[in-house]
Order: C-alpha cells, then sequence, then structure tokens
C-alpha cells in the first residue's frame, strides 16, 4: 500500500459510515459464496476434511482475486480512483463503529433500566442464550464481546491492511468469515471446520499478541489500571482454549479491575468458560462505555503501529529488489 492516507482514510470512513443496513457488504457476499461452496464440496467430495479444505481455499482466492481486479481495472480508469477504492475496500473489512454502537446500544438499554432490551440488544452481539440473563450477565457479555471482537473486526485486518493492501485485508477477512461459519467442534462441522478453523488461528496470533499489550498502555493514557492489565494478560490471556481470543479479553478485564469468563449457557446447554481477571468491582452498565474508550484508543494506537511497521517492511522490501 503505497499511499500512506489511505489506512486512516479507511478508519473515517468506518467511524462515518459503519455497516449501513442493505448495503450489499463484501463480508456477507463471502458468507454466501462460501455457503454455496460448502453444498458442492459436501456433494462431489467423499472426504468432509478435504471438502472443507477446498472451501476454505476456494473463498480464499476468491476473496484476494476479486478486490485485486477491481482495483487494477480502477487503476486503469484513473490512479486516484485505484487509491480511493483500496480505502473503501479496506473500509468495508474493518467494523470499529459497529463494535462500539452495539456495545452502547446495551449500555443504553440498561441505563433506562429496560432489561428485556437490554437482553435482547446483547443477543445481537454474543451467541449464548440471553433470555434470563440479569443485569451483571449481560454486562459481562458485552464486555467480553467487545474484548474478544477488538482483534478479529478491528485490529487483525488492519494488520493486514497495513501490510499487504486492501486485497489482504479482505483475504484476512474471508479467512474470519469462515471460521464464524464452518469453525464449530460439532458434529456437523468438526472435520468440515477444520481448516477454516486452524487458518483463523494463525492469521489471528501475531495481531493478537501486538494488539494485546496496546490495549494495556491505552488503558494507562485514559487512566484506568495499566499494571494491572499487563499482569492479567500475562496470568490469564493464555487460559482460553483458543490461543488468540483470550489475550485481550484478559488485558480489558485487568484494565477494568473486574472478572470475565464463568459459566454461559448455548441452547441451554450449560459451558464454562475460563475466568480471566479478579472480581474487584462489580459488573456495572459504565463499564461498556470506559471499555469502548480503550476498544477505540487501542484501535487508534494499534493502526499508526502497523502503519509505521507496514511502511518499514515495504522500504526494506524495495531496497532488497533494487539491490
Amino acid at each position: 500500500m503505497n499511499s500512506i492516507w489511505i489506512l486512516p482514510a479507511s478508519i473515517l470512513l468506518d467511524l462515518g459510515f459503519g455497516d449501513p443496513q442493505g448495503f450489499p457488504h463484501p463480508v456477507r457476499l463471502i458468507g454466501k459464496f462460501a455457503r454455496f461452496m460448502e453444498k458442492i464440496t459436501r456433494k462431489y467430495i467423499f472426504s468432509e476434511k478435504f471438502a472443507g479444505i477446498i472451501t476454505s481455499f476456494s473463498v480464499y482466492s476468491i476473496s484476494f482475486i476479486f478486490p485485486w481486479v477491481i482495483i487494477e481495472f480502477s487503476r486503469y480508469l484513473h490512479p486516484f480512483l485505484a487509491e480511493l477504492t483500496s480505502a473503501f475496500i479496506i473500509y468495508t473489512s474493518i467494523a470499529l463503529k459497529d463494535l462500539l454502537d452495539h456495545s452502547k446500544d446495551v449500555y443504553s438499554a440498561l441505563h433506562e433500566n429496560d432489561l428485556e432490551k437490554a437482553r435482547i440488544m446483547v443477543g445481537r452481539i454474543v451467541g449464548r442464550d440471553t433470555a434470563n440473563l440479569e443485569e451483571p450477565e449481560i454486562v459481562r457479555a458485552g464486555l467480553e464481546s467487545v474484548g474478544e471482537s477488538l482483534v478479529d473486526g478491528i485490529t487483525a485486518p488492519l494488520f493486514f491492511a497495513a501490510l499487504g493492501g486492501p486485497c489482504l485485508a479482505m483475504f484476512y477477512r474471508s479467512i474470519n468469515t469462515l471460521d464464524s461459519l464452518f469453525g464449530y467442534k460439532n458434529e456437523i462441522y468438526l472435520k468440515f471446520g477444520w481448516a477454516s478453523a486452524r487458518m483463523d488461528d494463525l492469521a489471528n496470533y501475531i495481531p493478537a499478541r501486538l494488539t494485546a499489550p496496546i490495549l494495556c498502555i491505552s488503558s494507562a493514557i485514559l487512566g484506568f489500571y495499566p499494571l494491572r492489565s499487563l499482569k492479567i494478560l500475562i496470568r490469564d490471556g493464555k487460559k482460553h482454549p483458543s490461543p488468540n481470543s483470550g489475550l485481550c479479553e484478559a488485558a480489558l478485564a485487568g484494565a477494568l479491575k473486574i472478572q470475565l469468563g464463568g459459566r454461559n449457557y448455548y441452547s441451554g446447554i450449560p459451558s464454562e468458560k475460563p475466568k480471566l481477571g479478579d472480581p474487584d468491582r462489580k459488573l456495572v452498565p459504565n463499564l461498556i462505555l470506559d471499555a469502548n474508550r480503550i476498544i477505540f484508543l487501542t484501535s487508534i494506537l494499534s493502526s499508526v503501529l502497523f502503519l509505521g511497521l507496514g511502511q518499514v517492511i515495504h522500504l526494506i522490501i524495495g531496497a532488497f529488489f533494487q539491490s
């Protein structure tokens, strides 16, 4: 990505427009194509695992090639049009505004003492059962969603965009989308979704480990508890079954001096999640706004770091090929 303004412009587009309702978002198109490929490969390929691999890499390939074709066609018309197109594609790969807005909806419902509405709002951003949640559990669900979504919804696509431009950002988005579709450890997707889940773990490995320390720094700038954040990150970050998901959740729990994790219900079935942090403070609605401030600043600082890292890598590669 040659123009340094493209990444900041993408973030501004996201903050300004988010994900407009009815807009043919590329992520939804990726999901539809993935479902189409799933039907084809399951029908004609006997091995579930191999069918999943073929499906995944077909979607990954199209998700990289299609933006590349659009950008090159734009470049043919005018170089600046290609840069605008690049900014737009990166914008569609991130979800900072939506993440903040959805969590604010949960806060607003709790602030209005409308528990039923809060359950509905939080149910839109988590997969667990929410119909019987009380206020502390609604707050916990909202905070866990924000902490978990920080990497795959914001900093990871920014990381890949900074290093490889819009095509790599959309390639990452396809990895994350397929994990959300197929990465379940149940009878239907345990084998079929194997490749999707492994690729998602691999793609998020570096972004998660860069983002979590930045979250600690953000908590220091905003006047929260950075030393506790770092302590809990180191102590509890690896407790989560996923190699990446628990890192930012743990750092956020430490920054707010709260405890996340515990028992959730999925279709009435209990599931114990690892506990992250210490219960030094009660789970109250205002914590959602505090978490949003930390998430926002972490996103901005991460984009600055990734942009600088991307420029350094491009200079090194350019110098290597010129020598």
